[in-house]
């Protein structure tokens, strides 16, 4: 178990938040007493939903599934190294889900990296659960964009937001 204090960083797109990320974050919050879910922001990328959209939605999220959890987490953007970013916030530990063996080889590569340029922040791999290893948010959006049914793979606020972004 964690320290008493202990601070987790978790990055990623979230672009939307899935019932994968909602594990995983779950999960860190069983390791960390605090867990800061960090956005990434891409210059060259559109996302589908804006920061806020995605913070918003995170949080609403984590308050349905788990509402005694909600406040501890917050939720910050960042555009440069995910271990410059994580170490800008204090957090002690790197949180990455892992869907597979694919996801492994990737993820330890960056871990190596990541460690080189940070020794004082540990990574933390968290399987994702069975029933979310093969959801991706890449394929939630290609998915409600041809308007397949996404429920099973996302909270209800996502799913509510996913089709009034069809619908305009």
């Amino acid at each position: 178990m964690a320290g008493p204090m202990t601070t987790a960083f978790y990055p990623g797109s979230f672009d939307p938040i899935t019932n994968g990320h909602l594990d995983v974050l779950v999960q860190a919050l069983n390791v960390a007493s605090k867990v800061i879910v960090a956005i990434g922001i891409h210059p060259g990328k559109t996302p589908l939903f804006s920061f806020e959209e995605k913070a918003s939605l995170i949080r609403a999220s984590l308050a349905e599934a788990f509402p005694q959890k909600a406040g501890d987490i917050t939720v910050v953007s960042f555009d440069n190294l995910v271990v410059d970013a994580a170490r800008i916030h204090g957090a002690a530990l790197l949180i990455r889900g892992l869907r597979d063996g694919t996801d492994l080889d990737y993820e330890m590569q960056m871990a190596g990296m990541n460690r080189q340029m940070a020794p004082d922040i540990q990574t933390v791999f968290l399987p994702a659960g069975t029933a979310s290893r093969p959801i991706t948010a890449t394929l939630v959006r290609q998915i409600a964009a041809m308007g397949g049914d996404v429920s099973a793979f996302v909270p209800a606020a996502v799913l509510k937001a996913l089709q009034s972004k069809r619908k305009s």
